[in-house]
């Protein structure tokens, strides 16, 4: 059965201004778990004792947390199955504090035909605000055999 979230875009389907974007409530147990899988047990994420006295006043996700929903658009949405990730670059503008609601978006900014790569941008916002920024290359594959 297909995942009715998938969308799969081949080259020749993509145009400049595409976007795709999904939302997600950042949950501790997220948090937890990415921990688990990444090994990275900084206590910033995972203590409220610790991250109280901290410039945060309290736990936030992991930056490469926010990251993957960007990951996430990318493998289903826009461009979606089959396309694969060749690069990219990040900057994070803001913590994701547990609760947060965060909506990860990209936009299709660069279509190179020859070798069937589309450059994106790559943002993730709270309430409106940005907390993280940044472009994605992937290639995508195309609908012509070669």
């Amino acid at each position: 059965m297909r995942d009715a979230m998938l969308r799969t875009y081949y080259f020749e389907d993509l145009a400049l201004g595409m976007r795709e974007s999904l939302m997600r409530t950042v949950m501790a147990a997220d948090v937890t778990s990415f921990a688990d899988v990444t090994g990275d047990r900084n206590p910033i994420h995972l203590s409220d004792a610790y991250a109280a006295q901290t410039r945060f006043g309290q736990r936030i996700a992991h930056g490469m947390f926010t990251a993957s929903l960007v990951s996430a658009v990318l493998g289903t949405r826009l461009p979606g199955p089959g396309a694969v990730y060749l690069s990219q670059t990040l900057q994070f503008l803001a913590p994701v504090k547990i609760g947060d609601v965060v909506t990860a978006a990209v936009e299709v900014v660069e279509l190179v035909e020859n070798r069937r790569r589309v450059r994106l941008f790559c943002e993730c916002l709270v309430d409106g605000s940005p907390v993280l920024e940044g472009e994605a290359w992937v290639s995508v594959p195309s609908r012509r055999p070669r």
